[in-house]
């Protein structure tokens, strides 16, 4: 019977499938569940990065509270008390429940304390600066065996170089699972490094049937797009990744032949460039970070031309739905400086546009020696300030000419095209190799033909 003044109860708010009290009594800055910033995606308080999009997840601001099974039991008895409070509520109790009462009396006083268990009261220890990524990063030694999630083993050679993505080395097959006189090299990084973003895009969008089933769709007779034949975890801290070797990157090349290129071979790299990118755009990722040091040709076979490295590949369009234009959502500046799109330098998810200007920008520099920024690299506000105004001069003035040779035309209405795409906009990949190719056609060649280097091995 309800009496007058009595205050209805409300319920306890239903628990989530794998919830608990303790889950609720967390303090608030604990991230038992959270959302993607980037696609809106639920992850796991674990994560670091979104499984959906790859995107970095933000960090925890506070340690969570330690929770006792003692202090949830008060914690929650606190809060019934507070939802209830006892002067307006009447309660009837019986003469045999009446020594229950008093012991729950007891808890709900003991409760009323602000008590909480050791651990709690300390404060969480300021968080140590970020540092280096390739510091954190220990090379193993050579002749190290590393078995991947198959079982295969790959023994490690020679350090070859460092990279935004960690330690690159010479590896080759241990067990017989592949020739061994193939070589290979085995990608290394932290385990929750940008490896795993890399990783992830492989399992997605770029496993060896699903290559091949496009390169058929659209007779390509080539797709530059590297096949991981392993990855896997090493002593629980490192994860790695395990591919064919794809020969030398751009960047040594044109170290050898002073930074110069020719047009033949420019318009060459540029088609086989849009083929990878309308690949990646198309199974909803895109590259983020196009430079000539992630660009590889096989000096046994120029014809293969390879686009690799995809530790900063960010999926855009998670399930069909392009994400949101979002300034400040991710690290603004993230990338190879020189060459990153202007959604880059603000700290907005790549999307196909940014793809596509950053390939604009490497024509230019192979082709021009340099860029109006290449000489501010040290500060990056002013490099994206010279990018804001060099695209506004682009579709302004087309005629435009940088160092020791004019724009070519080509060049030139591939960047009239790109430059002014909207940030959800699909770019007409067909019309931009059209454009390229036509030069390519003047000159009796072919965009799949040896591209024009010279090349060591």
């Amino acid at each position: 019977m309800k009496r007058i003044g009595e205050r209805r109860k409300r319920p306890w708010p239903a628990l989530e499938e794998g919830d608990t009290a303790a889950h609720r009594l967390a303090s608030p800055g604990a991230r038992m569940v959270s959302f993607c910033p980037q696609c809106g995606q639920k992850v796991a308080a674990a994560f670091n990065f979104c499984p959906s999009c790859g995107g970095r997840l933000p960090p925890q601001e506070e340690e969570p509270m330690q929770i006792t099974p003692s202090s949830s039991w008060k914690a929650l008895n606190q809060d019934q008390m507070q939802r209830s409070p006892a002067k307006t509520k009447v309660e009837i109790v019986s003469p045999g429940k009446e020594q229950a009462s008093a012991s729950v009396k007891q808890d709900l006083a003991q409760a009323s304390a602000p008590t909480i268990s050791p651990k709690a009261k300390a404060k969480p220890l300021p968080r140590p600066p970020k540092k280096n990524k390739l510091a954190s990063v220990k090379p193993l030694p050579e002749g190290q065996i590393l078995t991947d999630l198959n079982r295969k083993q790959w023994i490690l050679k020679k350090l070859l170089r460092q990279s935004d993505c960690g330690l690159i080395y010479e590896a080759n097959s241990a067990c017989g699972a592949y020739p061994p006189k193939q070589r290979c090299c085995l990608k290394l990084d932290v385990k929750d490094g940008r490896l795993f973003n890399e990783q992830n895009f492989f399992q997605r969008a770029a496993k060896k049937a699903t290559v091949e089933k496009w390169k058929k769709e659209h007779s390509l007779p080539l797709l530059g797009i590297p096949d991981c034949i392993g990855f896997g975890l090493h002593e629980g801290i490192y994860r790695f990744l395990v591919f064919p070797a794809v020969g030398r990157s751009l960047q040594s090349v044109l170290d050898d032949c002073a930074n110069k290129m020719t047009e033949k071979a420019a318009l060459q790299l540029a088609v086989r460039l849009l083929d990878v990118l309308e690949y990646l755009h198309e199974n909803e990722y895109t590259h983020g970070d196009i430079t000539a040091e992630n660009i590889y040709v096989k000096p046994t076979d120029l014809a293969v031309v390879t686009l690799a490295d995809y530790c900063f590949a960010f999926r855009y369009s998670p399930g069909g739905k392009h994400v949101s234009h979002r300034e400040g959502s991710r690290t603004p500046h993230e990338g190879t400086l020189e060459f990153i799109s202007l959604d880059s330098h603000k700290g907005a998810a790549p999307s196909r546009r940014s793809d596509l200007e950053s390939l604009g920008y490497c024509l230019v520099k192979w082709l021009c020696g340099f860029l109006p920024w290449s000489e501010e690299l040290t500060n990056p506000c002013v490099v994206m300030e010279r990018k804001e105004r060099y695209k506004a001069d682009v579709i302004k003035h087309p005629r435009l000419s940088y160092g020791w040779r004019a724009i070519p035309e080509a060049l030139q209405s591939y960047l009239q095209q790109v430059m002014p795409l909207d940030y959800e906009e699909r770019p007409d990949y067909e019309e931009l190799r059209t454009v390229l190719r036509r030069p390519l056609e003047r000159m009796r060649t072919s965009a799949y033909d040896s591209v024009d280097l010279r090349v060591a091995p």
